[in-house]
């Protein structure tokens, strides 16, 4: 395989997972967003960018984004994590959206890009993240029960907890898909 990366911006441990795991699989180097510099990036052939999505925007993403021009001609990968159930088309659609905001049609076109699912650790969570949850919380109780979602529901029933859905088996796709492209 060509010299492939794996670079990962992880604030709560989930992305940082999926990062290893996939590094791991790939026989690939591994690196924290904030230890690379841009121009390093054509030191690559695949470049392979998870970042933790974050109201709507994938953490560190401008790294990929700014230096889009001097490596658009490498093989180029980009996978969200969130505790968002990703099987849910919905979901997709909506992290899909707010992607189409950052890349621009040429990235989309040239980015492959693939989804996981992370988890929550309440405990853990910074001040904002902390008040975004509850707020998020408080607008699903005022709902009534039968316009629940399962996700809603399964919130609710653990709001406060460390919830982890990371699954390594996840990867298998994005694997396949970077093999396919040696």
């Amino acid at each position: 395989m060509k010299k492939a990366i794996v670079i990962y911006k992880s604030r709560y441990g989930f992305t940082k997972r999926y990062a290893q795991w996939i590094a791991q699989e790939l026989d690939a180097e591994l690196m924290e967003a904030g230890r690379i510099k841009p121009s390093d990036l054509r030191n690559y052939d695949v470049i392979i960018y998870g970042g933790g999505l974050y109201a709507g925007g994938v953490n560190g993403v401008s790294l990929i984004t700014k230096s889009f021009q001097s490596i658009a001609d490498k093989s180029l990968y980009l996978f969200t994590v969130g505790a968002a159930d990703v099987s849910d088309e919905k979901n997709i659609n909506s992290i899909r959206s707010s992607l189409s905001k950052v890349l621009t049609p040429e990235m989309e076109s040239k980015i492959n890009i693939f989804h996981f699912r992370g988890g929550i650790d309440y405990p853990r969570l910074n001040f904002i993240h902390r008040i975004m949850m509850s707020m998020m919380v408080k607008m699903i109780r005022k709902k009534p029960e039968a316009e629940l979602s399962k996700e809603e529901k399964d919130m609710l029933a653990t709001y406060g907890q460390v919830v982890d859905f990371t699954d390594k088996s996840a990867i298998v796709t994005m694997i396949d898909a970077i093999k396919a492209r040696k």
